[in-house]
């Protein structure tokens, strides 16, 4: 599986569109938007940039980028009128894989330029050109010392591949019957999970060393699974939804066998340990969170906009409505017994000199 050719939220904006279910992820921004308040000014008085240039790395194509923009221009306009200084312009780039839906994300401009007008009065104007700009953050996307701020939200779990540990030597699944890392999982296949984040994650520090100016910014909220490596109970149970289908000879058992997800939710120590190692940064800031699930229905709707097309890719679209039924029934006979969060890691950092 290419993962750049099947990873992308669910497009457009119908019912389970990711631009009508992304309310989770929005939880998460704002509860940290005091570190983004924190940041922004910091780095304002520090350049005062007569442009600011700005990337949202994984902006996907729901309305969650451009609510951060418009905190961003806020804390701006608030730092620069204390200082009695000009606005400056603002350059902002929107980054996503090319399967991204870019059209609805466009389509969301006048609701940005609205919620700016509703913050700042009516009469604010602002110099702010926005562009999209296709491609994986494990790659280059901007010349060396041209951003001043990165920002990235829930997309730096996202692995640039499935580890190839997966395998034994004689071809066979190493993690049979499950998608992700479980209880069940061999030692083998944690280890090269974590290998494979630990080498994406020191990549993305190293490419955005080159492109941030020295002292700029990167504020990166990304889902964690806690301390615990044993297992991400959202996946424990999207797999026994799955295993029900097979049980029923709606799927098959080695289209089960085959498929990894591409993702690793780190622990905060472990991007803390990444962050100290790669070196190109100075840490101010790194905390996980948690977020309670609200009702089965709720959640699994948010897990369908992200996860569908992915999982579509191996298991076909017919068998996504039934499959995210079983997957609601799972979370609320869960939610039933055990205490349902997931968790956030929130970081600020800032380039060395």
């Amino acid at each position: 599986m290419e993962v750049k050719q099947v990873l992308r939220m669910k497009e457009g904006t119908g019912k389970a569109s990711y631009a009508n279910n992304s309310l989770i992820q929005e939880r998460g921004i704002t509860n940290v938007r005091t570190i983004l308040q924190g940041s922004i000014p910091e780095l304002y008085r520090a350049k005062l940039p007569e442009c600011l240039v700005v990337a949202d790395l994984g902006c996907s194509s729901g309305p969650n980028s451009l609510k951060v923009l418009v905190d961003i221009i806020d804390f701006v306009d608030v730092t620069r009128q204390s200082l009695n200084h000009k606005l400056p312009e603002f350059q902002v780039f929107l980054s996503d894989l090319p399967g991204n839906d870019f059209n609805t994300l466009f389509s969301l401009f006048p609701s940005f330029w609205e919620k700016l007008k509703e913050r700042k009065g009516s009469d604010f104007e602002v110099a702010c050109f926005i562009s999209g700009t296709p491609g994986s953050f494990y790659g280059r996307h901007f010349p060396n010392n041209f951003l001043h701020f990165v920002h990235s939200s829930y997309s730096l779990h996202w692995l640039s591949e499935v580890p190839k540990g997966l395998v034994g030597d004689n071809g066979e699944a190493l993690n049979k019957g499950n998608l992700y890392i479980a209880k069940t999982s061999p030692p083998e296949v944690g280890k090269a999970y974590q290998e494979q984040f630990e080498n994406d994650f020191t990549l993305f520090l190293s490419l955005r060393s080159l492109e941030l100016v020295v002292g700029g910014h990167m504020v990166l909220l990304i889902a964690s699974g806690g301390e615990s490596r044993e297992t991400y109970i959202p996946f424990e149970l999207l797999n026994m939804a799955l295993k029900d289908m097979i049980l029923e000879g709606l799927i098959k058992e080695e289209q089960l066998d085959a498929f990894n997800m591409p993702m690793y939710c780190a622990s905060a120590g472990e991007m803390k340990e990444l962050i100290e190692r790669e070196g190109s940064f100075t840490l101010h800031h790194l905390h996980t969170f948690t977020l309670q699930w609200d009702d089965p229905k709720f959640v699994a709707d948010a897990a369908r906009a992200v996860l569908e097309p992915l999982l579509a890719s191996e298991f076909r679209e017919a068998t996504m409505d039934d499959l995210f039924c079983r997957y609601q029934e799972k979370i609320g006979s869960f939610m039933a017994t055990d205490k349902a969060e997931s968790h956030t890691t929130a970081i600020s950092m800032s380039k060395k000199g």
